[in-house]
């Protein structure tokens, strides 16, 4: 009796982790974790986007272990997203952003200081750097932090681990 009840309870807890190896990139063949082009920050429904940097390719599921394999924008990408910010841009505030996730490519931050996707601009003032992102909207206070994708942060010279205040204009 007593092994049945082991067996039980372990069978209906290895249940609930059905999925997350999928979830986590760690199986499922080179399809199960790579977003669709639709899910790409900056895809519209046609398949083009708003922003050239966010073009980026998907980091290769199996091999990628360091920032520099999960980064996948080209250099032109970086340059063009770099490039000194065009005028008529609008000061949205500052928050803190924190790596999101990794595996998502392009140049991207997902904030509660916008409504709608949009381009606009990070910048990093501790260290003066900035770069062209698209603004993902998501759910909370103006006050809430932001999840900044790997290349924007890296762009802008932010450390990966830590908490970085940044400042967000959008473009127009």
């Amino acid at each position: 009796m007593k092994h049945i009840l082991i067996l039980s309870c372990l069978t209906v807890g290895l249940s609930g982790c059905s999925g997350m190896s999928e979830r986590l990139g760690l199986g499922g063949g080179a399809d199960a974790t790579a977003p669709s082009e639709a899910a790409m920050p900056g895809a519209s429904p046609g398949g083009q986007t708003g922003l050239a940097p966010a073009t980026a390719s998907p980091p290769p599921t199996s091999q990628a272990r360091t920032a520099d394999a999960l980064d996948t924008t080209t250099p032109e990408q970086r340059a063009a997203a770099s490039a000194p910010a065009a005028a008529g841009g609008r000061a949205l505030g500052t928050t803190v952003a924190s790596l999101g996730s990794a595996t998502e490519p392009g140049l991207w931050i997902k904030t509660p200081l916008v409504e709608a996707e949009a381009q606009g601009r990070v910048t990093n003032p501790a260290t003066g750097k900035s770069s062209t992102v698209t603004l993902i909207p998501i759910a909370g206070s103006a006050t809430a932090g932001s999840r900044m994708s790997l290349a924007a942060l890296r762009l802008i010279g932010a450390s990966l681990t830590d908490l970085t205040t940044v400042e967000l204009s959008i473009d127009g």
